[in-house]
């Protein structure tokens, strides 16, 4: 397997060594992006009928390593991960016969929907209300391209099909390694503390934080004095680095995500939009913590209140819930045990693996112990 990856300037990655988790790879390729929003191009876009969400990640650079890869391997699967790789769909065509998979992390229209009515400004909403139908017609457009679509949720797939997708298809949730997860339930012998953990530069992120610090917190600390919320996450403006609220903590960027969950109890994730599924409501769970999102934020994820994750949607909800686990008495730990097993046995990375390689496989019948030759 292959490795092609946009290094993008929102997420910048020294390519010069790469971590051991890639190391799998035969061989790996990074192309620098600049896909940051120029005020112009998103202007002029306003009369253009394509998508400025794909237009910023069309790059010539980024064709001609492709190409490059094409021309000197024969590959039996591309897999594109993301509707933003889909403009090199013909690219592809054009110098492979390989067959092309699309890994559809979300339906990416649906997360600007949710984003555009959750916003209050009308021009912001105006504006953001236009990018999102043409990126929802993009979306479409494209979905009978594919040769296998990958969507990571049985609702997503749903949804692709209500669209019109009628080719082959198979549902690849997000896995994991559970013994790369080592929980720490001291934090269950200490009083509650809550942790919240996500990239700050996406939009989802930011919105759920903000509306939990403004409509959630006040009465949570006014109940419990005590409480503690933690916040740590990717690039974190400045504005909430800086930002005073008593008994919140912002961390900012954290050298290991599961060294800081595990020093708190409870997780939040108050999601209100997104799509797709949330690995680090996963990876709480694989670590035996209890986490506490709302309904969208558990879209994907066969999950129940109080058997292994918590579940609040409104202010009064989420206190609810914060009550609830105070007084259990010491058995909040049977919850995040419970979160624990969940994982481990729904989402387990080599199961999940192996189904999307037998579906691989089935496009060369006569060779059922093939070696799929693949690029992503």
């Amino acid at each position: 397997m292959t490795l092609l990856a946009m290094n993008t300037s929102k997420h910048y990655f020294d390519g010069t060594v790469f971590p051991t988790p890639l190391q799998h790879y035969k061989a790996i390729h990074n192309v620098d992006i600049d896909n940051r929003i120029n005020i112009t191009d998103a202007f002029m876009n306003l009369f253009s009928d394509e998508s400025y969400h794909i237009s910023r990640f069309i790059s010539k650079e980024f064709e001609s390593k492709l190409i490059q890869l094409l021309q000197s391997n024969s590959y039996d699967i591309v897999q594109l991960e993301t509707l933003y790789l889909a403009p090199y769909i013909d690219t592809i065509r054009k110098y492979s016969k390989a067959k092309i998979a699309m890994r559809a992390h979300n339906v990416e229209h649906e997360i600007w929907e949710r984003i555009t009515q959750n916003t209050n400004s009308a021009p912001r909403k105006w504006y953001l209300n236009h990018l999102t139908k043409k990126l929802k017609k993009y979306e479409q457009a494209q979905l009978n391209k594919y040769d296998l679509l990958i969507p990571i949720t049985a609702r997503d797939l749903d949804i692709f099909k209500s669209f019109g997708f009628k080719k082959q298809s198979i549902v690849s949730p997000i896995g994991l390694d559970g013994s790369a997860y080592h929980e720490n339930n001291k934090s269950f012998k200490r009083d509650i503390s809550l942790s919240f953990i996500g990239s700050l530069d996406w939009k989802p992120n930011i919105e759920g934080l903000e509306w939990f610090l403004k409509n959630v917190w006040d009465k949570l600390h006014q109940d419990n004095p005590t409480l503690q919320l933690h916040v740590a996450g990717r690039n974190t403006p400045d504005w909430l680095l800086n930002k005073k609220i008593p008994n919140v903590i912002m961390h900012g960027e954290i050298e290991d995500a599961s060294e800081f969950i595990n020093k708190h109890s409870v997780m939040i994730v108050p999601l209100l939009s997104g799509s797709g599924m949330r690995a680090k409501i996963l990876e709480g769970m694989a670590l035996g913590k209890v986490v506490l999102t709302t309904s969208l934020g558990l879209e994907g994820i066969d999950a129940q209140h109080l058997k292994n994750v918590l579940v609040a949607d409104t202010p009064a909800e989420f206190s609810k819930c914060l009550n609830w686990a105070y007084n259990q008495n010491g058995q909040l730990q049977t919850l995040g045990a419970n979160a624990q097993k969940f994982v481990n046995t729904e989402y387990d990375n080599l199961s999940i693996g192996e189904n999307l390689l037998n579906a691989y496989q089935s496009f060369y019948p006569t060779a059922s112990r093939k070696k799929v030759r693949g690029i992503i």
